[in-house]
């Protein structure tokens, strides 16, 4: 059983999202080049229940997503306003951090978000993707009327497009190498949905003003490079398999194109999904497509592995989900 630290709460997990990060874990042993280097609980989308402790607001009983970033707040970095980027920071499943795939977890109270009696608890780790998503659009200044593509349409890319619907903008395409993604993507907003293979697509997609790529795949960042206007922008969400990265450049060039990465969320993008959600601008309904007890988790992450669901969820304790 965790002792929570001063400052810190203990929660009782409800619901934990496999993340794309969590395969790469899994399937590679590591992420962006760096090696597991010990026995590590893995899980950072996650929701609970206040079990213990209070603190910035939070109390006994309320029920949480957490921000899985715990940034030192002294750096320089930080101390430019750039918290999510802290070199120095603790992210839950990574490094020497437990994640959540736990019965109870010690997290700070300053480090989550009070949830919606209404919402869901399997759909409450889906805040933390969305939040990722808002970073995302907001690098991007996207505006009503922009046209936009996303390419990869797992959980990610599901929610950005949510998120850009939500936002006014016109998703003109969205891309994946799987017709199940294909069909949730459609469902969420896009407009033209097209199947490609590992190296992009085999005929020109249609032209977008800023291109979200949400694969981490080669093919997929090529995709977006072409399909992006002259002048245009392309966000890389995605996490790549190999610590190199590359797209086609002359098509790059000749638009002189902005490249920009993405790096999880920044703070206040949790409580800005929040709101979203629980205003109804935007809903996680039907993205999670497969739940699986703790005692389970080997399959679930073969589920995962695989590609089989939308968005998977664990269940630490399943008589208190609801």
């Amino acid at each position: 059983m965790p002792s929570p630290a001063p400052g810190e709460v203990l929660l009782r997990i409800t619901a934990v999202g496999l993340c794309g990060s969590d395969r790469h874990q899994y399937v590679e042993g590591g992420i962006g080049g760096e090696a597991i280097e010990r026995p590590l609980v893995l899980g950072h989308e996650v929701g609970g229940v206040i079990e213990a402790g209070d603190g910035a607001g939070k109390h006994i009983r309320d029920r949480v997503a957490i921000d899985p970033a715990i940034p030192c707040g002294t750096c320089e970095t930080c101390r430019r306003g750039l918290r999510h980027l802290c070199p120095n920071m603790r992210f839950a499943g990574l490094g020497q951090t437990d994640g959540g795939l736990q019965r109870r977890l010690a997290w700070p109270a300053d480090r989550m978000v009070i949830v919606p009696d209404g919402m869901r608890d399997l759909e409450v780790p889906l805040l933390e993707v969305l939040g990722i998503g808002l970073h995302a659009l907001d690098l991007a200044s996207v505006a009503p009327g922009m046209r936009a593509g996303v390419y990869g349409s797992g959980p990610v890319g599901l929610v950005v497009i949510r998120a850009l619907r939500a936002m006014g903008v016109d998703v003109v395409i969205a891309t994946d190498v799987l017709p199940h993604r294909l069909d949730a993507a459609a469902a969420s907003g896009a407009a033209t949905t097209a199947l490609v293979d590992s190296a992009g697509a085999s005929s020109p997609l249609p032209e977008v003003d800023v291109a979200f790529e949400c694969a981490g795949e080669p093919g997929s960042t090529d995709d977006a490079v072409r399909s992006v206007a002259p002048g245009g922008l392309v966000l890389l969400v995605g996490i790549p398999e190999t610590v190199r990265a590359s797209h086609v450049a002359g098509p790059a060039r000749r638009k002189e194109l902005g490249i920009r990465w993405v790096r999880r969320m920044a703070d206040g993008d949790l409580a800005r999904a929040v709101g979203l959600v629980a205003s109804g601008r935007v809903s996680l309904a039907g993205l999670v497509t497969a739940t699986y007890d703790l005692e389970d988790a080997p399959n679930a992450f073969e589920a995962l592995a695989e590609r089989r669901e939308l968005k998977i969820v664990v269940t630490p304790d399943p008589v208190a989900s609801r």
